[in-house]
């Protein structure tokens, strides 16, 4: 059986792809090689793992070829001050999808891009 997930993405820039996710609170859990440029950086919030993952390193380590066009997913972030967090990401140019609005009494929600220009979506519960 399953016991848990994570979410890989590749990139052509993981400096710049680690910066945005841990800027945004994920924490960095795992990296390799340890030292020199990393190939791989794992990062964490709430048991969520995210893998970042360089697209050389997928090619001539496992004989990958990722395609990182199109936008076949989006990463959902839960926040206790998405107006805040979505304002600090305005302010540091991030692509904006979508404004804070309400969506149903519930919740309060925005889209943004990461800089590969991937889907995040930021939630934050009304409750």
């Amino acid at each position: 059986m399953i016991r848990s997930a994570q979410i890989n993405l590749y990139t052509d820039d993981l400096p710049r792809l680690v910066a945005f996710y841990a800027g945004l609170g994920l924490r960095e859990t795992f990296r390799t090689p340890v030292e020199g440029d990393a190939e791989h950086v794992e990062l964490r919030v709430d048991g969520f793992t995210l893998g970042i993952a360089t697209v050389e390193a997928a090619r001539r380590v496992h004989g990958l070829d990722p395609d990182l066009t199109g936008n076949r997913f989006e990463i959902v972030l839960w926040t206790d001050d998405l107006d805040g967090d979505f304002a600090r990401l305005h302010v540091d140019g991030v692509h904006v999808l979508s404004e804070p609005r309400d969506f149903g009494e519930r919740l309060r929600v925005a889209w943004v891009t990461d800089p590969d220009g991937s889907s995040v979506q930021l939630v934050q519960s009304r409750d």
